[in-house]
């Protein structure tokens, strides 16, 4: 987990994302649809670098307990792309959340994210119009 997120989600290091998500892997967070497979987690992850530059995940907490582990976590970014479909602000923004992973005991299977989505809208929206979808 923590190579996960200092090495892919941070460093974006798509070679990573290959070695350590199972082929199977299936992804779902609060700010996008599933995916399925490393490729479809680097898609999803090049979209939020392109939105967010300097792009964070910092681990709080962590409980593991067998092929199982869940975190608190920070997520940080600098607003310089479309996201939430609000034109780039330039502002930092930062939210919390926890991931649910589960493993193979050698690759990661699943991972499931949940995002403080309306702290994220907060910090977009001047006009208290922010859309609902990334």
């Amino acid at each position: 987990m923590e190579r996960f997120y200092r090495e892919v989600w941070t460093r974006a290091d798509e070679a990573v994302a290959h070695e350590i998500l199972h082929p199977g892997f299936r992804f779902r967070a609060s700010l996008g649809p599933e995916k399925t497979g490393p490729e479809g987690f680097i898609e999803y992850m090049r979209l939020i670098h392109a939105a967010l530059s300097g792009y964070t995940c910092t681990i709080l907490d962590v409980i593991e307990q067998g092929d199982r582990a869940a975190a608190r976590l920070r997520f940080a970014g600098l607003h310089r792309g479309t996201f939430f479909g609000v034109a780039p602000t330039g502002r930092e923004i930062a939210w919390s959340g926890a991931a649910f992973f589960a493993t193979d005991d050698s690759r990661i299977t699943s991972l499931w994210v949940l995002g403080d989505v309306d702290a994220v809208k907060q910090q977009l929206d001047q006009d208290g119009r922010a859309p609902l979808t990334p």
